[in-house]
């Protein structure tokens, strides 16, 4: 629920932001109000959660600290469970609410007005009907005088939010919808307090580390859990998924592990020290830190197979921690030197510049996170120590640039996570009496007022889907073929190797061609009938480390080819089908799926 403060004689929109330490924007934008943000005596605001906590001076008295805030005496008595003749002990932290628990009804209101004015909306609606419900209302019509609870409502968004849960006494992941607020069951009985899901690119799986430190990858389509591996500490594990979600990259004692979780096929690069290793978007090279020959904490590149290993830092301070790379591949943004001081620094990797990020109060910053688009940064700043500390939820561009507090969590720290559209930052709060969170909000970055989505139970950890849409992804193999790869479950077959659905197709075959992949390429996109329209677009890649092209349409492509694209890929080994060798596998898709099943195909050995 919303709390209320009523405007007093002599209130600013500043003074009252001021009052609870909140970014002025997030108060204005929790009240719908525009520059010079004008507001009037009686006049009721939502407040958004703030520092609500004070410590008792010599003097204070709880009638001195109504008057101060300008709430009723009531609301900080019965918040803080005080009891007469209510004194305060010096030193003591009192608790104070921004306003009441309520709105009262004013002439001309509607629920529809009340739900547009309190940002009660879900994709951008208003909802006045959660109004009514949580109000127990038999109707619409109210009165002026009523007193509403004003509660928040679904966001809307696209994705899921996969997060750890403690509800009934074991840790397990959860999956939020933003779109309608529900809530499932993902684990039964595998988490642990230090979980955190890690969702593969095509938002089919999620990997994380539980129970005896295995490393569990939860298939949502089935619900099924494989364990991959097992840590001697599950605590701080970093796994990073391949971009085409087949392969999991992670350390583990002297090795880096690429560990394919479709074949179980497990690769070791040998690379003492080793941490955060993460694949750039090529799928070739990988990103780790590791220590050099004089024992200092750098970062390096290296291709998949462990060959052209190179340093791409000159650090001579502190080590880097929590080193995390721009979805781009543009940006590397970590922490230094340690969890009691901890400053986040930005690298530009074209240029080698390093920017350093303004941060919070008490340089104490944590996990710094990307949003899809690579554009800028969220984090928690911890603040306000003299209270028992809170965090500023702080956004910061790519060059360090625009570093802004949005909103404010009662928690030391919290994680923070990107919606898929990279305009709004989910984060945990809730930690009063205690070090762990029991609510998960979320704010708009354009548009900052917090709105609570879980309440209730014990919340580690959380991460937002990287794709808006999620669907059932099925299996197809073919063994004629030698290959394996996941389509859309709801397109159905229509002959051995093509399927089809109301949003897209696929179709397999092969090329007995010994040419160079180039010329393979060439004649398929130019092919005298066209079928990719006159100019079409190649482009080089590589697929289960062999040499490969996407061959996409052009604009004037004829409309009965679908928005056919193509996939071409050198086998490992030629394929013998009857009496002819084939050299290279040809897939056809529409072109908004080629390239998420081109990158799932695997070839059988």
């Amino acid at each position: 629920m919303q709390f209320f403060y009523t405007v007093r004689p002599g209130d600013t929109l500043y003074q009252i932001a001021r009052r609870w330490e909140l970014p002025v924007e997030s108060l204005a934008a929790a009240n719908n109000l525009s520059s010079p943000y004008t507001i009037f005596v009686g006049q009721q605001l939502s407040v958004p959660p703030g520092v609500n906590v004070v410590r008792v001076d010599p003097g204070d008295t709880v009638f001195r600290m109504s008057q101060f805030f300008g709430v009723p005496l009531s609301i900080i008595i019965e918040t803080n469970r005080l009891q007469p003749p209510y004194i305060l002990q010096i030193g003591q932290l009192l608790n104070v609410p921004a306003g009441v628990p309520y709105y009262v009804v004013q002439p001309g209101d509607s629920l529809f007005q009340i739900a547009r004015r309190f940002n009660v909306t879900t994709s951008g609606h208003s909802n006045p009907e959660l109004i009514r419900r949580v109000n127990q209302l038999s109707s619409t019509v109210i009165f002026p005088g009523d007193r509403l609870t004003i509660p928040y409502a679904p966001p809307g968004d696209r994705g899921l939010i996969a997060y750890t849960f403690n509800r009934g006494g074991g840790y397990d992941l959860w999956l939020y919808n933003p779109s309608n607020g529900g809530n499932r069951q993902l684990t039964t009985g595998l988490g642990e307090a230090f979980s955190v899901p890690f969702w593969s690119p095509d938002n089919c799986r999620i990997a994380f580390v539980g129970k005896s430190g295995i490393l569990y990858v939860v298939s949502l389509a089935d619900g099924v859990v494989t364990r991959i591996d097992q840590f001697e500490e599950g605590l701080g594990v970093y796994v990073n998924w391949s971009p085409n979600g087949q392969k999991l990259a992670y350390t583990k004692q002297e090795d880096i592990i690429l560990y394919h979780v479709i074949t179980h096929q497990v690769e070791r690069i040998n690379q003492p020290g080793a941490s955060d290793v993460q694949w750039f978007p090529s799928g070739t090279e990988l990103l780790f830190q590791a220590l050099d020959s004089s024992g200092i904490s750098q970062l390096f590149m290296m291709q998949t197979d462990g060959s052209s290993k190179r340093q791409i830092t000159e650090n001579t301070g502190s080590a880097y921690n929590h080193v995390r790379l721009s979805p781009d591949g543009s940006f590397v943004l970590y922490t230094t030197p340690g969890a009691s001081i901890s400053i986040i620094y930005t690298i530009e990797l074209s240029t080698g510049n390093v920017f350093e990020v303004r941060g919070g109060p008490l340089a104490k910053n944590y996990f710094p996170a990307w949003p899809p688009d690579s554009s800028k940064i969220a984090y928690s700043a911890t603040a306000f120590e003299d209270v028992g500390y809170f965090s500023l939820i702080k956004i910061t561009g790519s060059q360090a640039e625009g570093d802004r507090t949005k909103a404010i969590s009662n928690c030391f720290a919290t994680p923070v996570t990107w919606s898929t559209d990279s305009r709004k930052v989910a984060y945990l709060s809730g930690c009063d009496n205690q070090g762990t969170a029991s609510e998960m909000w979320v704010i708009d970055v354009a548009h900052p007022v917090p709105i609570r989505l879980i309440a209730g139970g014990l919340i580690t950890s959380l991460q937002w889907s990287p794709k808006p849409d999620f669907y059932r992804k099925t299996t197809y193999t073919n063994q004629a073929y030698n290959v394996q790869l996941r389509y859309p479950s709801h397109w159905q077959r229509v002959a051995d190797d093509r399927y089809e659905g109301t949003d897209g197709f696929f179709q397999i075959s092969a090329i007995s061609s010994e040419e160079s992949i180039r010329a393979v390429c060439q004649g398929e996109a130019f092919h005298p009938l066209l079928p990719y329209g006159s100019e079409p677009r190649i482009e080089s890649k590589q697929i289960q480390n062999q040499e490969a092209c996407f061959i996409f349409p052009s604009h004037d492509q004829p409309a009965e080819m679908r928005s056919q694209a193509a996939l071409i890929v050198r086998y490992p080994d030629p394929v013998q089908i009857e009496a002819t060798t084939y050299h290279y596998f040809i897939l056809w898709a529409d072109e908004n799926h080629l390239k998420e099943i081109g990158l799932s195909v695997t070839f059988l050995s």
